[in-house]
């Protein structure tokens, strides 16, 4: 039972929920997730099985896709729906909001920008989680982080730009595709201070990571469906599924038992950069190991060993 899945994490659990879920529908102790989603966040979360586990770090550096609201009129201590509101809901107004300015505040948040980590964040920083130091009253100074925004839409799924609330709040609906490491939290409220208004995030919804969409994903009861009904193959995705983007090579027997044992193996000449990761397949494409190119002697190095 090695290969991934693709989840359609529900709202109010957190992404280590979802993982639990799965080891007691699967029966199997090795499961992990990558791109932690907020508990009130929902949408595709990659999950690895078995073996597959050890290919997170090569998932975890993919762009991501988000369909957001953003709320104007109050900001929250963690940036989104969930916080204390730092200011009260009636303190601004819709009064130069014009659909230039609009898109002025979302162009100069494109391309590739500094973010500070949000203190409610999974971040670690000296070996503590900052969420844990933010729920004991302790702020500590942040690097930033440079991610690429790139694309920062608005939508208009009611025809309107905004959505008044009619409490002093308003919705604006947002398309989101960025790089790994963005914070949506922190893009919906440094979009408010260009607009000199709080703001904060409402709603979150991830429909892409890397390759796989959420059009793609199953719930946990689909996944729990599909295991008792001994279909888990129509959902779980092969290792080598995982990293479609990774160029490939076929592999001999012989060589196969090689990178088995994490031997190098002979490739000869290719179109392959030195050092570039390499997919190491058997001639039933089953993954066996990722291996590193060397350029000089044509040779792949095994890195990580699967089979």
């Amino acid at each position: 039972m090695d290969g991934l899945l693709v989840i359609d994490k529900p709202a109010d659990i957190t992404s280590h929920d979802v993982v639990s879920g799965a080891r007691r529908i699967l029966k199997e102790r090795r499961i992990g997730h990558t791109g932690t989603l907020d508990p009130f966040a929902t949408g595709v979360l990659l999950v690895l099985v078995g073996k597959a586990t050890r290919l997170a770090q090569f998932l975890s550096g993919t762009d991501k896709e988000y369909d957001a609201i953003i709320r104007l009129g109050y900001a929250t201590d963690t940036g989104d729906r969930t916080g204390t509101p730092i200011r009260g809901p009636h303190t601004s107004s819709p009064t130069g909001w014009s659909k230039d300015a609009i898109e002025k505040a979302l162009a100069s948040l494109r391309g590739w920008i500094d973010q500070i980590p949000p203190m409610y964040s999974a971040k670690k920083i000296g070996g503590k989680k900052l969420y844990e130091l933010a729920r004991r009253g302790e702020a500590i100074e942040r690097e930033p982080v440079h991610v690429c925004i790139h694309e920062f839409e608005a939508i208009r799924p009611d025809g309107q730009l905004m959505k008044n609330n009619q409490d002093g709040t308003f919705d604006f609906h947002v398309h989101v595709v960025c790089s790994a490491g963005t914070y949506v939290r922190t893009l919906a409220e440094d979009f408010g201070k260009r607009l000199s208004v709080g703001a904060h995030l409402a709603e979150l919804r991830r429909t892409r990571v890397g390759d796989f969409t959420v059009t793609n994903a199953v719930t946990l009861e689909q996944l729990k469906t599909s295991f008792s009904e001994e279909a888990l193959g129509t959902i779980l995705l092969r290792p080598s599924a995982a990293l479609s983007r990774l160029p490939f090579v076929h592999l001999m027997d012989d060589d196969v038992r090689r990178a088995r044992h994490g031997m190098e193996v002979n490739v000869g000449e290719t179109a392959w950069s030195d050092g570039e990761k390499v997919k190491m397949c058997d001639v039933n494409d089953h993954l066996i190991a990722i291996g590193d190119y060397d350029a000089a002697t044509r040779r792949l190095h095994p890195s990580v060993v699967l089979a």
